[in-house]
């Protein structure tokens, strides 16, 4: 299972008939409750910490103790015996062998709790587009975008227990954070930081303040991360080792964790190629264009507003007439959620740069927000599927998917009405590719974070990276995080239109149409998988 790439297992059957065997096979496995659920359940249980003071307890000691434990789970998954498994069982098996390297791979490699002080951030005030935070988190964070404010009681005694477990973890974080990695320390500051902006913020939601022990419970909580900050800030000074996992590490996460079939020198010309690909595609777009007028952003709330209705309709409506994706009744509520509002110019990052221009690009991407109404809407039969994979697993999928969304709906005629729009899907493609390639470098140790949000800057077209640093800052940060993260927006979109063409080959040889939405609700039913595992289910080429 080391490295996922080329075998050429060609089962016989036609797309409809695979498709069809596949989904009774995942149906039938979610009904009978076997040794690999049993062993899913212990192993979710497991990964999840004990409490120390009311808070996770990530201390050496308590690590080390449970180590052995781990090993037994491990063992128990390579002793059960999958000879004559149907494929969708096999990928489960997989998935908790990939859940398993990426425990074993923190505990020895990436350590979040002793190198990253951004791991310590408790207070999440936006949910993730993804089915789980991008980036390391600890197991006791506090969502406050799930309350609804004003709280009823029980909610508020909840959000105060919360909120006081913040003291004694941050004491318990001095404990742990012995790394050395520089800019991982000093970017994570920033991260804290936010958190006492936010806990103030929190004082003034609807209800807060006739709540006294609520209003304790946040000034605590809002004072431990000010003393927390303060001993970051003078422990800073005394980092001054590297942060990137190199390029081996990184190589071994990516295709045993991750299960992206790539190495680390692959993705660094997967990487370039695309960035290439993407702007050699924009001039060449902008020649064909260039005797059509400029796109003018929208210059006014009113403006953007018109703008963004008239987007969100056009893709919701270009996707069920064009027969794209089966176009489920909660798309179009769960998209119309993030239309984003006006941002006058001066203060606007790059993604609503291209959002004032036309905001379809944008809203393809959106099909995040799609895939997360639909594990609430039609959660997965099969309970190893149903929820988020643990330590990202699920970016090449996720990130990937709504990547490639992007150019697909494109090349398949979304901007048939308005051409200079496809110029927007190569700038965010650019965009993608840039940061990608940064990352690596970064992860490799060959670039500071810093230099690697160069590239990101400027490799984008029309200088739309340099308007507003902070976009740039938190990526960076969040890809030397999480390895693999930055490029999986790219990684997965190539690893997705390899498997759209091995399955459209499988129905070409069978002499069954190919269609694009048979193939987009497969990937829908199967649930947030890694690409090379959808691959294996779509076509059943086993990975080697």
């Amino acid at each position: 299972m080391a490295k996922y790439l080329r075998n050429v297992t060609f089962f016989a059957l036609s797309c409809l008939t695979f498709t069809q065997s596949v989904t009774s096979q995942l149906v039938s496995i979610s009904e009978q409750p076997d040794e690999l659920q049993t062993l899913f359940r212990e192993w979710r249980n497991f990964e999840t910490p004990p409490l120390w003071n009311g808070a996770p307890d990530y201390r050496e000691t308590t690590r080390k103790a449970k180590f052995s434990e781990f090993e037994t789970l491990r063992q128990q998954l390579k002793a059960i015996d999958t000879t004559g498994w149907p494929i969708p069982k096999k990928i489960d098996w997989t998935l908790i062998w990939a859940e398993m390297n990426g425990y074993a791979f923190n505990e020895n490699v990436l350590k979040p709790w002793q190198r990253d002080p951004a791991f310590y951030k408790s207070v999440w005030t936006d949910q993730s587009d993804v089915p789980a935070h991008e980036g390391p988190t600890h197991h006791g964070i506090i969502e406050l975008w799930q309350y609804s404010f004003p709280l009823e009681k029980l909610e508020s005694e909840k959000l105060i227990n919360a909120l006081l477990t913040i003291p004694p973890f941050y004491d318990q974080a001095r404990l742990n954070l012995t790394g050395n990695a520089r800019e991982l320390w000093i970017a994570g500051i920033r991260d804290i930081s936010q958190q006492i902006a936010d806990l103030e913020t929190l004082k003034s939601f609807v209800g807060v303040g006739k709540s006294r022990k609520l209003v304790l419970a946040i000034e605590k909580a809002q004072q431990a991360t000010a003393d927390f900050k303060s001993w970051l800030e003078a422990e800073a000074p005394n980092k001054t080792g590297p942060s990137g996992i190199g390029r081996n590490h990184y190589t071994w996460y990516q295709q045993n964790v991750h299960l992206v079939p790539l190495t680390w020198e692959e993705e660094v010309m997967l990487l370039k190629r695309e960035l290439a690909r993407a702007w050699s595609a924009l001039k060449l777009e902008e020649h064909r264009n260039r005797n059509l007028p400029e796109i003018r952003p929208a210059d006014s709330p009113e403006a953007y507003r018109m703008l963004a209705e008239k987007g969100a309709n056009s893709l919701l409506e270009f996707l069920k007439a064009d027969s794209i994706v089966s176009v489920k009744p909660y798309f179009e509520t769960a998209l119309k959620k993030h239309l984003g509002v006006f941002v006058p110019k001066d203060r606007r990052n790059f993604f609503w740069i291209t959002a004032h221009h036309d905001p379809r690009p944008l809203y393809s991407h959106f099909y995040h927000w799609f895939e997360l109404a639909r594990m609430n809407e039609e959660p997965n039969p099969n309970p190893m599927r149903q929820g988020p994979l643990l330590y990202n697993i699920f970016d090449s999928r996720n990130e990937g998917l709504a990547t490639a969304v992007e150019e697909y709906f494109m090349q398949a005629g979304l901007y048939d009405d308005a051409p200079r729009s496809r110029e927007i899907v190569y700038i965010l493609l650019a965009q993608r590719a840039a940061r990608g390639l940064g990352s690596l470098y970064a992860q490799d140790n060959i670039l500071t974070m810093e230099e690697a949000g160069g590239i990101h800057s400027e490799y984008t077209p029309r200088g739309w990276m340099k308007t507003e640093k902070d976009l740039m800052r938190f990526e960076q940060h969040l890809y030397m995080r999480q390895p693999g993260y930055g490029t999986s927006y790219i990684t997965g979109k190539y690893l997705l239109e390899d498997t759209m063409m091995e399955y459209a080959r499988r129905c070409e040889q069978q002499g069954t149409a190919f269609k694009i939405s048979d193939f987009l609700n497969r990937l829908n039913d199967m649930g947030n998988i890694p690409v090379s595992m959808a691959k294996w289910e779509l076509t059943g080429m086993a990975p080697n």
